[in-house]
């Protein structure tokens, strides 16, 4: 018998009749086989899945009759030359005939032993193996599952640190924000703090003096020198520090980007059942292996990343304090400073003008003073004037008494009492006209002193509009300690 498992026909083998190798057939035997061959066919399940669809046929085979007299003799002619015989000649006996139907029934019945035996370890196998099967790719499907909830918790894991970088990142750069505002009302604060030290240049003469308000001033520079090169540090670090949060952040992206992705594909993977659409043969694809990393390196590098992010958002949150601490500092040490400064502005200017005020009451009583000199100046001209006739009237007496004649001219007391009295007239005139000089030198010295009071009372009055409506306007518009602080 053939197994034909693919489309074969069964073949007969026709076999020449030879007297040493077969035994005359006749009808009701080629008839059994006939029949036999007719009913061994096996007809194809439809119910069963591991039954094969080849069949078997027994091979069928017409004998003839052997020649007694040569290939050409037909056994029509043969008869006659055996009838004059007295037996039949036969090359087996009745027992060989049994023998060789035993012979023939316990090979078929082995064959077919032997059949059903194949059969049923065929059909046991192809139970096996779609067994098999199904449990493997069950396997498979629940691996694919759990894998898919692997992901899932990565993904939650990196969602979850996504967003805490998320809100730390804006939290610094909020942070920074507010430092590059503290920063910039430092600069102004140094800036009005520079230009009062240049007003305060602009004083004259003696109020141009290394007080207590140019030393606060100075310390003020430099206290606020001092607080910008360390927010100017601070607000470096955060810009790195931003970098990095930048750069680990892009790394969780790119991390949950792929897990959404592998999510994807080994949903579809999990969801591919027999019977669904796009299934398709892939030759050759199990020996492909793209793969670069194993569980134990495709979880760490999840979990290196969530370290990562976690090292970064934690130095973040430090630097972020510490810029805070360092902004209510510098705040506080500037405005402090700028306290003190105005303090010793309020004593300068209390102290100048009191100076000032002094200056105006002293100016007013050398005023006065020189209006009381200039009218004893004029008084005392007015005597000397008043003096001139009084002499001329006794130099002309005497002078007219030295024309009398001869014994006439007698020292009598009437001429005592003249010339003495043109000396004392002079005598008097001497004195006024010295008491003059000395009224005019006080004049001129009063005149000298309302003039430096007059030009010590300007520079006073320069000095009180410098610090009063330059330095002490300028420094009105000194940032407050929350803008100090960085808020709007």
């Amino acid at each position: 018998m053939d197994w034909l498992g693919c489309p074969l026909t069964a073949f007969s083998t026709h076999h020449k009749s030879s007297p040493d190798h077969f035994l005359p057939a006749i009808d009701p035997m080629a008839s059994s086989h006939r029949n036999h061959a007719a009913h061994c066919s096996v007809p194809q399940s439809n119910g069963l899945p591991w039954m094969p669809r080849a069949y078997y046929k027994a091979a069928t085979t017409h004998p003839t009759l052997a020649p007694l007299s040569g290939p050409d003799l037909s056994p029509i002619e043969m008869l006659p030359s055996m009838c004059n015989r007295r037996a039949i000649f036969t090359r087996y006996s009745p027992n060989d005939w049994s023998c060789s139907n035993q012979s023939n029934y316990r090979e078929a019945q082995m064959c077919r032993r032997k059949a059903e035996l194949l059969t049923a370890d065929s059909s046991r196998l192809v139970r096996d193996k779609h067994q098999q099967t199904c449990q493997t790719q069950a396997d498979n499907s629940k691996k694919l599952g759990q894998r898919l909830r692997d992901i899932q918790f990565w993904r939650v894991q990196l969602c979850r640190e996504l967003e805490e970088m998320m809100k730390e990142s804006d939290a610094l750069a909020e942070t920074k924000a507010r430092l590059e505002r503290a920063l910039a009302e430092a600069e102004v604060s140094l800036q009005v703090a520079q230009e009062c030290l240049l007003h305060r240049e602009k004083r004259m003469g003696i109020d141009l003096v290394h007080d207590e308000v140019e030393k606060q001033l100075v310390t003020e520079v430099d206290v606020i020198r001092a607080c910008l090169e360390r927010m100017q540090l601070s607000l470096k670090k955060a810009k790195a520090q931003l970098l990095n949060n930048r750069a680990a952040q892009q790394e969780l992206e790119k991390d949950l980007s792929n897990k959404q992705v592998a999510q994807r594909i080994d949903g579809k993977c999990h969801q591919l059942m027999n019977h669904s659409d796009g299934i398709g043969s892939y030759h050759g694809v199990q020996r492909v292996d793209a793969t670069i990393s194993v569980p134990q390196s495709w979880a760490k590098f999840s979990d290196d990343n969530i370290l990562l992010s976690q090292r970064e958002r934690a130095a973040s949150a430090q630097l972020r304090g510490s810029i805070e601490n360092l902004m209510e500092v510098t705040a506080n040490e500037i405005w402090s400073q700028f306290n003190r400064v105005n303090v010793a502005f309020t004593k300068r200017i209390a102290q100048t003008d009191d100076a000032k005020n002094k200056i105006q009451a002293h100016l007013a009583k050398t005023l006065k003073e020189i209006f009381r000199m200039e009218m004893t100046i004029e008084g005392l001209r007015k005597a000397i004037k008043d003096k001139e006739a009084p002499l001329k009237v006794a130099q002309s007496r005497l002078d007219e008494r030295t024309r009398r004649p001869q014994m006439e001219l007698c020292r009598d007391p009437a001429q005592l009492r003249l010339v003495r009295e043109v000396y004392e007239i002079d005598d008097t005139v001497q004195s006024l006209r010295r008491q003059l000089r000395k009224a005019e030198d006080s004049l001129q010295r009063l005149v000298h002193t309302k003039t430096a009071l007059e030009h010590d009372l300007a520079i006073k009055v320069n000095s009180l509009f410098l610090e009063q409506e330059k330095c002490l306007g300028l420094r009105k518009t000194f940032p407050s300690t929350t803008r100090l602080l960085g808020y709007v």
